[in-house]
């Protein structure tokens, strides 16, 4: 017996609604390459990857997979996966290079082949607008601290709405606004590099600006598909029970999640412990009216759910997966390990039970304001060899994958511990070895082996075992 066949595969695919969403997730930045080809402006992600030690081991993003030119061959490797959906992103400076002004019809036009290669392979599009590629421009203008890239984001998601609104079933607006604002404004391990700290908090909301003014934008388009919005959400636990500890678990989860959701799902920011209010002063005074707009009715919520984060007081660690920051080591609190989980590639807790608990702490925070939801990214790295001649046995990412959206359907189940929340389906990422961001290809996330030499692409066992997981569903 195989893990295509096993009885906990065959149990799991009972579990499943008939309308539950099995999907896969990538990012056009991470798998697209093709970066000065017909017409394609940079981002601040290509002036980043440029800079001599951003990028572990100097691995350059110009070609990546090259889906830009293969994907047909990746839609037809999705046609054979089975899954229901693929989550992808629309490369903002592709088809409007400077960010604002004219649009680029050959970018326009890859898109529209992938939607409808997507929709003839009976594979239902979901678009995210925004992951994380600001036109080079706009990142020179300020990029998410100047409050003008909200309004050229609403510009660019009024043009991708009326080209592609009539095909595309989900739309994302914005992908992780947190690790946008920590990783690469506040700690400088991603684009745009800036070391801000507290300063870079702004970027916060002009990303939500941004999202609400998105929301907006679509509707006037008179897009067909559900809209929705994406963020990295984490329980967050203090290292002991000491009041330090506990105070800055609070400030953290505040800065992870809540400064996030909340003005989105309830129209207003999170209120703040009395000895954080002056590290969010970079905010400023909010208006009412951005909070009107940042707080559309939305269709869906994304959770991205990779690890639990547990937060100790003091100064910690300035080492981070793939990266250093040294204004890391200025923060009064530091993250701390679960020891008592096995680990990723990257270093994170396999910790499939806190997808239960992160689930419960979003519907007793938002309650009746929050929409059914999505698990928009779920996926883990492993050490896997560059070159393979066949199928990696990745047991590893088989039983990550079945522990985690199995305890996601468990807590969502009558008597779960999240019973009452409506969880509509379960992207894994990713589809593809990719660019891992600072990471370069150190790290493998795929369910497909990519030589990155070669660029064969080689599935895992892992396919084999989702493939029949969506079969098995089906039947």
């Amino acid at each position: 017996m195989t893990v295509q066949n096993s009885a906990a595969l065959q149990s799991l695919a009972e579990r499943l609604d008939p309308e539950f969403v099995l999907g896969v997730a990538a990012a056009a930045f991470q798998i697209e390459g093709s970066l000065k080809a017909d017409g394609r402006g940079p981002s601040g992600w290509d002036a980043f990857a440029e800079k001599p030690g951003s990028i572990m081991d100097g691995h350059s993003p110009a070609i990546a997979c090259d889906h830009y030119n293969r994907s047909g061959e990746d839609v037809a490797l999705m046609r054979e996966l089975g899954v229901d959906s693929y989550r992808f992103s629309i490369s903002w400076p592709r088809i409007q290079p400077d960010g604002r002004g004219s649009f680029n019809n050959q970018g326009l036009d890859f898109y529209d082949r992938l939607i409808d290669q997507l929709l003839d392979a009976g594979i239902s599009p979901m678009a995210t607008l925004y992951h994380w590629d600001t036109p080079l421009p706009l990142e020179h203008g300020g990029g998410w601290l100047n409050r003008s890239t909200a309004e050229r984001f609403a510009e660019y998601s009024a043009a991708a709405g009326e080209r592609f609104g009539d095909r595309v079933a989900q739309w994302v607006t914005l992908n992780e606004p947190v690790s946008v604002t920590l990783n690469g404004y506040a700690l400088g391990v991603h684009a745009p590099g800036h070391n801000l700290l507290f300063n870079a908090l702004p970027s916060i909301h002009h990303q939500l600006l941004g999202h609400g003014l998105a929301v907006q934008a679509l509707r006037a388009a008179g897009v067909t598909g559900a809209i929705g919005v994406t963020n990295l959400h984490s329980p967050v636990r203090p290292a002991t029970g000491k009041p330090g500890d506990r105070m800055v678990a609070r400030i953290f989860d505040i800065l992870m999640n809540r400064v996030y959701a909340d003005p989105v799902l309830l129209g207003r920011y999170p209120k703040l412990p009395l000895v954080a209010r002056p590290w969010f002063r970079s905010m400023g005074k909010i208006s009412d009216a951005d909070l009107r707009t940042i707080h559309q009715p939305l269709d869906f919520y994304g959770l991205n759910y990779y690890y639990p984060v547990k937060v100790a007081m003091g100064r910690g660690p300035v080492s981070i997966p793939a990266n250093n920051s040294a204004a890391l080591a200025q923060l009064p609190f530091h993250e701390v390990g679960y020891p008592e989980y096995e680990t990723t590639g990257f270093g994170w807790p396999v910790a499939p039970k806190h997808i239960g608990i992160l689930l419960r702490e979003m519907k007793d925070r938002y309650g009746d304001a929050l929409p059914p939801l999505y698990i928009t990214e779920s996926g883990a790295s492993f050490p896997e060899p560059e070159h393979v001649t066949g199928p990696i046995a990745d047991s590893n990412r088989i039983e990550y994958l079945a522990s985690h959206l199995g305890h996601a359907l468990a807590a969502t189940s009558p008597g779960g511990l999240a019973e009452d929340v409506k969880l509509l389906g379960y992207y894994v990422w990713t589809l593809l070895d990719n660019f891992e961001w600072a990471a370069g290809y150190s790290q493998r996330f795929g369910l497909i082996h990519v030589d990155f030499d070669t660029l064969e692409r080689t599935p895992k066992e892992s396919f084999y075992w989702l493939q029949a997981l969506s079969r098995a569903r089906k039947a």
